[in-house]
């Protein structure tokens, strides 16, 4: 199963986050938004299609999430839980840990901010455009 959406870089994205990467519906974030690579999202959590959200409730499920800009790619995966709320109104995090809430989108992530690509960063930066795509397995 896939699913795609759109945001946006931004001049403030730094993605130095240690632990997590997030993107949001915001359209503005400031410079100690450290986890943050993309802003002004056309979907939140809920607004997931209903049998994707099942299969993210899932602690089997291995997930994907695909960042890409007009110059770069990066993959990250990590893992569902039945824990996952999936319910907040503009944040959607990815997490190294195993720390559940309503903003996160998967666990056990083998990447945070920092270990994205600098060629998407640098995209990001200059705002460009991020398609995001969730693959579940």
């Amino acid at each position: 199963m896939e699913y795609t959406f759109y945001a946006k870089g931004h001049k403030n994205v730094t993605s130095a986050h240690r632990s997590t990467f997030e993107v949001t519906m915001d359209k503005e974030i400031g410079i100690r938004a450290d986890c943050i690579v993309g802003v002004s999202s056309k979907i939140k959590l809920v607004d997931l299609p209903p049998e994707l959200r099942e299969a993210i409730k899932d602690e089997n499920t291995r997930i994907k999430v695909q960042l890409k800009t007009e110059n770069a790619k990066d993959e990250i995966k990590g893992y569902g839980h039945p824990e996952l709320t999936l319910d907040h109104p503009t944040d959607m995090v990815c997490r190294k840990s195993e720390f559940k809430c309503s903003r996160t989108l998967m666990i056990k992530s083998n990447k945070a901010a920092i270990d994205l690509k600098r060629e998407l960063v640098e995209d990001l930066k200059e705002g460009k455009d991020l398609k995001v795509t969730i693959l579940v397995e």
